[in-house]
């Protein structure tokens, strides 16, 4: 079984995927690292993310163990990544990857969890659950704001919350791909929602659906 779980940034499809993939033994791939590892090998190569070019030769040269990167969740490989993600060759280059993994988990567990932005309308639209998570942006920035916080690095509100408005535009109105629920998912609006209830209600429309699945 394939789990596709996308929505914008700090929304809190990465936590939900996690629990998931755990509460029901599947692998789970944040295909967000995907892109933040393309847009962390050109930064570390001294070249803007804008350069189509070195994007896509980092893409074409990118190993499992880049997603490991220390330097993945800085800020400006997040927004470099959002601009990578635009490249159209870049998510050729990356969508093998993605497939083989949900096609075929590692360890060969029974299914897989992927999350993104694009899981469900481009890398797996056949995937037999969708969900799509979102919340507001005021609430995203402030997930974001205290993640950065508590991650030691300085932050100001009010710069977190344009950057994920900027980033939500950029997403939605790229050529490539642009963010969007996929027509069959499932939308999970998290902005009055904490984390239990989130994965309480996917994992209520999951069984529903798959009795024969039970964590």
């Amino acid at each position: 079984m394939i789990i596709a779980v996308d929505g914008p940034a700090a929304a809190g499809k990465g936590t939900l995927a996690r629990r998931l993939a755990a509460e029901l033994g599947f692998a789970h791939l944040d295909t967000g690292r995907i892109y933040r590892a393309v847009a962390a090998k050109v930064l570390a190569a001294g070249r803007d993310t804008r350069d189509a070019a070195a994007a896509v030769r980092a893409a074409g040269s990118l190993k499992p163990e880049d997603l490991e990167r220390g330097d993945l969740r800085r800020e400006e490989v997040g927004q470099g990544a959002s601009v990578v993600a635009a490249v159209p060759e870049v998510r050729a280059a990356l969508l093998a990857f993605q497939r083989r993994f949900a096609e075929h988990p590692p360890g060969g567990q029974a299914g897989a969890v992927l999350d993104g932005r694009d899981i469900g309308t481009v890398v797996c639209p056949g995937a037999e659950v969708k969900f799509y998570v979102t919340a507001s942006p005021e609430i995203r920035a402030g997930r974001r704001h205290k993640e950065l916080l508590e991650g030691g690095e300085r932050s100001i509100y009010a710069r977190v919350l344009q950057e994920v408005r900027d980033r939500d535009a950029r997403d939605s109105g790229r050529e490539a791909a642009p963010l969007r629920p996929a027509e069959d998912a499932v939308v999970l609006d998290t902005t009055e929602m904490n984390a239990d209830a989130v994965l309480a209600t996917a994992l209520g429309h999951i069984l529903s659906r798959h009795p024969a699945i039970r964590p």
